[in-house]
């Protein structure tokens, strides 16, 4: 079934500026959205999720209270919602695997409202500026044409995408908010940015790093995160970048470089020096089982430890 939006049937549009021009009420929606101040979350309620992963919940969820993701420059993050049972997904979309990737998301709310008649699906987008390479625009034209192909009704609520995320700065184009944030509870949506990561940090990013698909790392069932088992082989070329100047980091390993946020550099070096100090990525799985965390009583992420 086609995207709704206010109870109408959206066409199916080859660009974004003709979404925006079709639609202006998407436009004075996405400006409203990028203009709410960021909130601060608790992270002894949250869940982070990294590139190229998504988490599912619904409010019933004691271990969770907000699923967020930030440091999005032409990525894109995606939160899908049922209004009746309240289960939420959000994930962050790099493009890597649109077509295949919209479907988990759509089957991961769906399967957690299975016992809820009423309400309805909601989509929030948001992510992408007005980019050089136009690797934003392909990305929101994929992302908005593979919920066009769901065979559920989704209506679309938010789309501060692209054009309707972009500012100037100093000549410079980049994105107005490069984080968001949806209350598990209520299913408000936010911008934010966030400064725990975890767990497993760096794992995650060194599965994304080494090609690694899209993954959903929450097991809402047991409030379980989960991650991998992972593979990747060994390379030591890529030690290196650990000598490269920011400049030559920026330039060959963002789609974005002038709109990156300023730890990107960093957190490029520390994936790389994981990934060399773990070559062979069986022995972080020990029996080719996946890596679990759960939530302590102090609200921390702590590895479970099988005896």
């Amino acid at each position: 079934m086609p995207l709704f939006s206010q109870n109408r049937r959206l066409d199916r549009i080859n660009a974004t500026a003709e979404l925006f021009d079709k639609y202006p009420h998407l436009q004075e929606n996405a400006r409203t959205f990028r203009a709410k101040p960021l909130v601060d979350v608790d992270p002894k309620c949250f869940l982070y999720v990294q590139q190229r992963e998504f988490a599912a919940t619904t409010p019933a969820d004691d271990c969770i209270s907000v699923i967020g993701s930030d440091d999005a420059t032409t990525c894109h993050l995606v939160v899908l919602r049922h209004t009746g049972s309240g289960a939420v997904c959000l994930a962050h979309c790099d493009g890597s695997s649109t077509w295949s990737e919209v479907p988990l998301l759509v089957q991961a709310v769906t399967s957690l409202s299975s016992v809820s008649n009423d309400g309805r699906l909601e989509l929030h987008l948001v992510g992408g500026f007005n980019d050089e390479s136009k690797t934003s625009h392909k990305l929101s034209h994929n992302i908005l044409a593979a919920f066009q192909k769901q065979k559920e009704d989704i209506h679309l609520e938010t789309c501060c995408i692209t054009e309707m995320n972009d500012i100037v700065v100093d000549g410079t184009h980049r994105p107005v908010v490069y984080g968001i944030g949806v209350n598990v509870k209520t299913g408000d949506v936010f911008p934010s940015s966030f400064i725990h990561k975890g767990p497993a940090e760096q794992l995650r990013s060194a599965r994304t790093f080494t090609g690694g698909q899209m993954a959903e790392i929450y097991d809402s069932s047991r409030g379980l995160v989960k991650i991998g088992p992972c593979e990747w082989s060994p390379n030591l070329d890529i030690a290196f970048w650990l000598s490269q100047d920011d400049d030559t980091i920026l330039k060959y390993l963002s789609t974005s470089p002038m709109a990156e946020p300023p730890h990107f550099v960093q957190h490029m070096k520390s994936t790389i020096q994981f990934l060399l100090e773990h070559p062979d990525s069986d022995e972080l799985f020990p029996g080719a089982q996946p890596q679990l965390y759960h939530r302590t009583e102090m609200g921390d992420w702590e590895r479970v430890v099988k005896s």
